[in-house]
């Protein structure tokens, strides 16, 4: 029998419903031979059908690299079998229990996830090279995040939700406007959480401290438990979790100033309805607060001068319901919703003179952001047809607020966005065997969006209402000349909406929504206990939103022109004897500004943020410690040059710069202790070069590396 992974089967129903349940899309088939007696042979059309099994173990590597389901495609196809470009990042165990582990964990392990270094609930996440802007403005994200079914920003920054009680991290990357709609020019970063299990009690924690060099010491810690009800037909799933994190830059007086915390929970409860239906509601929060900002004028500096604290916050709070039956045609009806608030604090005592405000002391941004998603989708198969059809409704809200207030006591209110967003749309893919080796795939979304937005500044006022139509379609080509290799085509496309942006003379101007297509050809290979994913692409980009700061140190969202974006992405996992595993990987793109409508001369074109390239690898070694399960790991990674903005007057070099992290982990029974370092060597590489926006034009602001830190954890897993 081949290595095949089975989706998890629960109800009341006959063995042969429920044998017919679990080898549903393997390729494989149960036939009753007997009063009691089953067989589990090869379907008969499974050498052509969508989703391929393995014709021999020998196929699939030892940890089933060919068996992975990706399920942010919307329907659930084995990474093996799915013509797109996807990172699935299984979380070890341990690290499920670790409130540390956070999206920067993530790009460390997936080639073109790219994070701006402001601090974790500052970043914004880019995929593939579509980035913007590092400024924080009001243009919609080219990443969505969701939270299983349920999609959590629109604009905000990342809001760096831990990973605790996370099972996998799905990443799509390109754009995804056919299943996504609006919004998803880079791609999707799904976390996928732990469901709650009817069969079992089960109660999980872990503890953890760290010490910086420089610096103070952080602690954190987290605690899941799983409690059955129902006589096994429902279940309640709870995990909690909080983190210290230490500081380690010295503000005048102020010793270890940039410490930050954060707090977060979930609760979900599943309930089996019968006849293959279940019910699921989660409610998550996570509140997380930095003391101060992380920026230094030197670049490889513990302190700065005496300046005003500068913190943040990025405070989130959500709850959705699901309802599933799972059949020959799976149905899926989900709705969520999300309560999101990003608040900054900047010391204005320098760079806010254009304002009129005597003696100004701070500058506050603040923004509040609501968002509502509801989708109904079917997806099943029709002899040899696979497909998927659905239909959702989106209504997102911003505001946000921006004052300085002044050392009397006075305040001036220097911008006013108020934002609404409606998307309906219809949207469909369906795949269709050609011949008994090759799969098309052809999907598209019919939108509608209606935005309203209202602008005011110190000078002037707006509104702008629109309305748009249109058409986002993908297509792919997939080709299967052996079991465990995959080479397809593909081309996905996707649109942002506009908004507005106010000139230099104080008038509020439209803005164009940017549109992208990427064309790209991919080849997967699982071999044994070797798997392989390389990926060639080539994005247009049209009338680019970027957010620009002004010279006062506002940002201004303005259409830019036209970006190429060309690049490979290459992955290499194995494993040998005696324990060994080894994965590497590498990326390498070019992202230009090909045609520029800034009104600047642009010697460099190059778009912000995005590395030239990147390299990682990883080594693990398994082995056994007296009567202890222990893994060495250690991993190395570089960060290619990049830069700040594409304007010179802002313009900055940052990236360019290598870690070394180690980690010795030794497992027995339910425990479990682990020694992880970080930056080994306390390299001292400028991640970013951007901290407070009003002093950027005149004083070099430098964020480096964190510098070498050591933590200790132990975990307790039933």
């Amino acid at each position: 029998m081949p290595r095949l992974a089975t989706r998890p089967m629960k109800g009341r129903m006959s063995m042969g419903e429920a044998l017919r349940r679990l080898l549903r899309r393997s390729g494989y088939v149960a036939r009753q031979v007997g009063p009691t007696a089953w067989r589990i042979e090869p379907a008969p059309a499974s050498r052509s059908a969508p989703a391929r099994a393995p014709a021999t173990p020998s196929a699939a590597p030892e940890e089933g690299e060919n068996n992975i389901v990706v399920t942010a495609t919307k329907r659930e196809l084995r990474l093996q079998d799915a013509p797109v470009a996807a990172a699935v990042v299984a979380v070890a165990p341990r690290r499920q229990l670790d409130p540390t582990s956070d999206t920067e964990s993530v790009a460390d392990q997936v080639e073109g996830l790219t994070l701006t270094g402001q601090g974790a609930g500052r970043n914004r996440i880019f995929l593939r090279g579509i980035a913007d802007s590092p400024f924080g403005g009001k243009a919609q994200a080219t990443v969505a995040v969701l939270l299983d079914d349920a999609r959590l920003t629109y604009v905000a920054p990342d809001p760096d939700i831990r990973l605790v009680d996370v099972d996998r991290i799905e990443v799509l990357k390109g754009p995804q406007g056919s299943l996504y709609g609006t919004g998803a020019l880079g791609g999707i970063y799904r976390l996928v959480t732990n469901r709650p299990d009817p069969s079992s009690f089960s109660l999980s924690g872990a503890a953890n401290v760290e010490s910086v060099t420089s610096g103070e010491l952080g602690f954190g810690g987290s605690l899941v438990v799983n409690v059955p009800l129902l006589s096994g037909r429902a279940a309640l799933r709870l995990a909690g979790y909080g983190e210290r994190a230490p500081g380690w830059i010295d503000t005048g007086a102020r010793k270890d100033s940039n410490s930050s915390t954060v707090r977060g929970g979930r609760a979900e409860l599943v309930v089996d309805l019968g006849d293959g239906w279940q019910a699921g509601a989660t409610a998550f929060g996570q509140w997380l607060n930095a003391r101060d900002s992380n920026y230094t004028y030197n670049p490889e500096a513990h302190e700065r001068p005496a300046q005003l604290a500068e913190p943040h916050e990025n405070n989130l709070v959500h709850g959705s319901f699901r309802l599933v039956r799972d059949g020959d045609t799976m149905v899926v009806l989900s709705t969520g919703y999300t309560s999101h608030h990003v608040d900054d604090r900047y010391d204005a005592t320098k760079g806010a003179g254009s304002f009129a405000l005597a003696d100004p002391q701070t500058l506050d941004d603040a923004a509040h952001y609501l968002l509502w998603d509801n989708e109904a989708r079917l997806s099943g198969s029709m002899g040899r047809l696979g497909w998927l059809a659905g239909l959702s409704y989106l209504d997102a809200r911003q505001h946000a607020l921006r004052v300085l207030h002044g050392l009397d006591g006075t305040s001036l209110a220097l911008e006013t966005v108020t934002n609404h967003s409606e998307e309906a749309a219809l949207f469909g893919e369906a795949t269709m065997p050609i011949t008994g080796t090759i799969d098309a795939t052809v999907g598209g979304r019919l939108y509608r969006t209606v935005q309203h937005e209202q602008r005011a500044v110190t000078a002037a006022q707006g509104n702008e209402e629109r309305t748009r139509t249109g058409i986002t379609p993908s297509a792919a080509l997939a080709w299967h000349p052996r079991p465990g290799r995959l080479l397809y085509l593909r081309y996905g496309s996707a649109v942002r909406q506009g908004g507005t942006t106010v000139l230099s003379d104080g008038t509020v101007q439209r803005l164009d929504g940017d549109e992208l297509a990427t064309a790209e050809a991919g080849w997967r290979e699982t071999a044994g206990r070797w798997s392989l994913d390389l990926s060639l692409y080539h994005s247009w980009w049209d009338d680019v939103q970027s957010d620009g700061l002004l010279k006062n140190g506002l940002t201004e969202t303005v259409n830019v022109g036209r970006a190429a974006i060309s690049g490979a992405e290459l992955t290499i996992k194995g494993r040998f004897a005696g324990g060994w595993r080894l994965e590497a990987g590498a990326m390498a793109q070019s992202a230009l500004l090909v045609r520029n409508e800034t009104g600047l001369k642009l010697d460099d074109r190059r778009l912000p943020v995005v590395p030239t390239w990147t390299f990682r690898t990883l080594m693990a070694h398994d082995f056994a410690l007296a009567d202890w399960s222990a893994t060495l790991t250690a991993d190395a990674r570089y960060v290619g040059p990049s830069r700040l903005s594409f304007d010179p007057a802002l313009d900055r070099p940052m990236g360019n710069y290598v870690q070394f992290d180690a980690g010795l982990a030794a497992s027995r029974g339910q425990w479990t202790i682990a020694l992880d370092a970080e930056n080994l060597f306390d390299a001292r590489g400028d991640s970013f070069v951007y901290g407070n926006p009003l002093r950027l034009f005149t004083q070099n602001q430098y964020i480096r590396q964190d510098p070498f830190t050591i933590k200790l954890s132990l975990v307790v897993r039933p």
